[in-house]
């Protein structure tokens, strides 16, 4: 029978790492049962798997496209779920894959249910970081630190500067997949030397940054985009209030108010740190900890000056909370900014809201991570949010942030064309 079975992977088994792929097996024995596995291994070396089990139908076949897992990681008609619901074989542990020239490479495979679960078929799906044509340079300009990824084409393409908020690698599976997208994007680190720890973050390094992405050839906005999650998204509502040609910015889960390290501009101190208090940390059962409620109260009078003065900024915002978010409240950060906008008489923003969704909103199709090692408490820590309705919300962000920032920033590169 395993010489007949054969597992498909449509339109192709290689793809971009943001495409998802049709999975169906044919040649199976009418009404069998049979479990589905999904395997990659990330560049620590952390394998993560995933199985369902489905039963085929009365021609031998199976589509997870319309067939329901009955059993497994998952249930329910999920047609991407072998990748999304892939966990670790260890605990507290993210999916890693920070460097564009390496896709991840996941084993799809079909077994017998039962004794023996013998191997039926299996197929290898490529998911590529970066498009064809997509070119990826390193940047050393004045201070700044990163890679410069520019799409194949004359262009012109709206620019976004994408913030990486820490670590000792870039995480280039964003911006390189937005460059395959058709945008030209910066990605810097939130300091020009992540080995150092980190006292202070000065403005001016993101005002070089700006500078430099405006001035690539093949960049046709007027202003930049700016895409930021967690820490990072309280520098971008910074770097839109207080510094000139940003015209959208997209902030993910982050706070109303600039944390963790003071902030300055030409050596002056904009803002002292919102601060968090380690010792508030909850462990739970998992060995991990909730972090949600140690960061201070924004609202108190002692952390006025820590708020951010967003009513100041030219462009448009993307608001966008994870209801379930672990790390803090995201939801009230949200809101708070919202009336403080409406309060200055500003429209300038539209919200998105996830229910079920946690901290890290990432490119979908990726593993969802339920805890990991927090950057600043160097402990595992809760993000939130339930698998499912995680990646399903990240599907929906990562259509949204494209149309919001093509909507905000090409139309000047449209006007611009015009002149010419």
């Amino acid at each position: 029978l395993a010489a007949f079975v054969r597992l498909r992977l449509l339109p192709s088994a290689r793809c971009l790492f943001d495409e998802p792929v049709q999975v169906t097996v044919t040649g199976l024995r009418s009404r069998q049962l049979v479990s589905i596995r999904a395997r990659s291994i990330d560049q620590k070396n952390i394998t993560f798997c995933s199985s369902a089990t489905y039963k085929a139908d009365e021609r031998g076949e199976i589509d997870l496209g319309r067939d329901p897992s009955l059993s497994g990681s998952y249930v329910g008609v999920e047609p991407m779920g072998l990748l999304w619901s892939m966990t670790a074989d260890a605990v507290h542990k993210k999916f890693l894959k920070t460097h564009s020239s390496i896709p991840q490479v996941v084993k799809f495979s079909v077994h017998e249910e039962g004794k023996g679960s013998r191997m039926l078929a299996e197929t290898t799906n490529e998911r590529l970081l970066i498009g064809d044509g997509v070119t990826r340079v390193p940047v050393r300009y004045k201070h700044i630190r990163g890679a410069l990824f520019v799409p194949l084409g004359p262009g012109p393409f709206p620019a976004v500067l994408d913030l990486y908020t820490f670590g000792a690698d870039l995480s280039e599976k964003r911006p390189s997949l937005l460059a395959s997208r058709g945008f030209v994007v910066l990605t810097v680190a939130l300091h020009n030397d992540m080995s150092k720890d980190i006292n202070e973050i000065h403005l001016d390094y993101f005002e070089e940054a700006v500078e430099f992405l405006r001035q690539q050839d093949k960049v046709g906005s007027k202003g930049v985009g700016v895409m930021s999650l967690s820490k990072s998204a309280d520098l971008a509502l910074s770097i839109a209030s207080y510094l000139s040609g940003v015209e959208a910015t997209v902030w993910i889960n982050g706070c109303s108010a600039n944390t963790a390290f003071p902030l300055y501009y030409k050596n002056t101190q904009l803002h002292p740190p919102l601060l968090f208090d380690p010792k508030k940390l909850k462990p739970v059962e998992s060995g991990a900890f909730n972090c949600k409620h140690c960061v201070d109260d924004t609202k108190a009078e002692k952390n006025k000056a820590t708020l951010i003065p967003i009513e100041q900024a030219k462009g448009r915002f993307l608001f966008v909370a994870s209801e379930d978010d672990q790390n803090w409240d995201s939801k009230a950060y949200m809101n708070q900014m919202v009336d403080r906008l409406r309060q200055h008489r500003k429209e300038n923003f539209e919200c998105l809201c996830y229910p079920g969704a946690g901290h890290y909103l990432e490119p979908p199709y990726g593993p969802y991570c339920k805890s990991s090692i927090h950057s600043l408490a160097r402990k595992p820590v809760l993000w939130g949010g339930e698998a499912r309705s995680h990646a399903a919300a990240e599907v929906h962000l990562w259509t949204k942030v494209q149309d919001f920032f093509r909507s905000t920033l090409m139309h000047k590169a449209r006007l611009n064309e015009a002149k010419l």
